[in-house]
């Protein structure tokens, strides 16, 4: 294993469920001598800074800050392609003249693929979501090339990539399957996991502080403040959304008509930025509410989790060994739902049917059964098994070679 001192790239987009599953490896790397750059958005600055990395100011169109996606994938995809086209330029002004030894970049920064390519330089996906499997154009993607828009988004791709000195020039082949590829998620959560192929692809799993992983407790995200469970609380029961779908002050009184009050139970409720806890009306006494919270550090001391099923929710959850309520917003979060509820840890209530009554009886049949508990044991066995952060590191250092 390499260990020599090298300039290791990061190219990011400023999601926020894109930023957080790689950061304690980014740490890691800075940690072991690496020179750290990450170029990402000014407004994920801070959060990038506290790893010790050099942040890369690269602005972003991506309509992260209102979660403004458009309904129609071709569209959202053509943000993307937009994305990548602004963002080449911004990159190539630093790294022409400071190239790095290895690229590493998100699922959404096509650039740095085309960057790495230009100047033949190693480069490594780190996916925070579930990857592609052999079929996954028939099965999932095939449909969207008949879709109104698609010919003139294929013409644009084609066109970027005939200009942009990325090597590889075919859409298919630049969007496909990388040769190198970190999932910074469970294998659990992989559906069709026996058709990956796993010389290309590593599941790592979350990737929190190295040093607790497999210990009593594992750690959490360095520089998130702590929590402290209440000395007379029989149960804790953390109700989140994320980051993105957090609007939704009907659902959190729901939940608060669910748990509010109910004997033996503390809840900790994240409402996000936009929602105000003025909508809430009257708080019960056994609520918390915050617009964050520590989603680790809770959850390692929790007996159940409410969430809207996004991958690093859920992964965190099989990692804490949580029984989990999904509530799923979007994206991939119904794939997630389902597929928590096959693995045997979750139950799924759309956000439609969500009333009082049917959290309130979710929670109660799950937290009861022994079954659930066992699977949940296993899974954050299994889960932590995978090396999370440390791995990570090495694996990447291993391609540095």
């Amino acid at each position: 294993m390499s260990r020599r001192r090298a300039h290791i790239a990061m190219v990011g987009i400023p999601a926020v469920s894109h930023v957080l599953p790689s950061l304690e490896v980014i740490r890691e790397l800075v940690a072991r001598g690496h020179r750290v750059t990450y170029a990402n958005d000014p407004v994920v600055a801070e959060r990038i800074e506290a790893t010790g990395a050099e942040f890369v100011p690269c602005g972003s169109v991506l309509p992260v800050a209102d979660n403004n996606w458009p309904d129609d994938p071709i569209e959202a995809m053509g943000l993307f392609l937009g994305e990548a086209v602004q963002a080449l330029p911004q990159l190539r002004a630093v790294y022409d003249d400071d190239p790095a030894d290895l690229y590493l970049y998100d699922i959404g920064a096509y650039a740095a693929r085309a960057l790495a390519e230009s100047q033949q330089r190693p480069l490594m996906q780190l996916s925070p979501t579930f990857v592609a499997w052999k079929g996954y154009e028939q099965d999932v993607a095939a449909h969207l090339w008949d879709r109104p828009g698609a010919d003139a988004y294929r013409a644009r791709f084609t066109q970027w990539l005939a200009g942009c000195g990325a090597s590889t020039t075919a859409m298919d082949s630049f969007c496909g399957r990388p040769a190198n590829t970190l999932a910074l998620i469970p294998r659990a959560m992989q559906p069709h996991g026996e058709d990956v192929d796993t010389d290309t692809v590593t599941y790592v799993g979350p990737c929190v502080d190295g040093p607790g992983i497999g210990g009593p407790g594992f750690g959490g995200r360095a520089g998130e403040r702590t929590w402290t469970r209440p000395a007379d609380a029989e149960r804790v029961l953390l109700v989140s959304l994320g980051s993105a779908y957090t609007n939704r002050p009907e659902f959190y009184r729901q939940c608060l008509a669910a748990y509010g009050d109910l004997p033996g139970w503390h809840v900790v409720l994240q409402i996000g930025r936009h929602t105000d806890r003025t909508e809430l009306g009257v708080i019960p006494s056994n609520v918390e509410v915050h617009s964050w919270v520590p989603q680790l550090a809770i959850l390692e001391q929790a007996d159940a989790f409410v969430t809207h099923a996004g991958m690093g929710g859920s992964s965190e959850g099989l990692l804490a060994g949580v029984p989990m309520i999904a509530v799923p917003q979007g994206a991939d979060q119904f794939m997630n739902a389902d597929r928590l509820v096959e693995l045997g840890v979750a139950r799924r209530i759309d956000t439609e049917d969500a009333t009082a009554e049917t959290l309130r009886t979710a929670l109660a049949e799950l937290v009861a059964d022994p079954a659930v508990a066992r699977r949940s044991a296993r899974l954050r066995t299994e889960a932590r098994a995978e090396g999370g952060t440390l791995r990570a590191a090495d694996l990447v250092e291993e391609l540095l070679g």
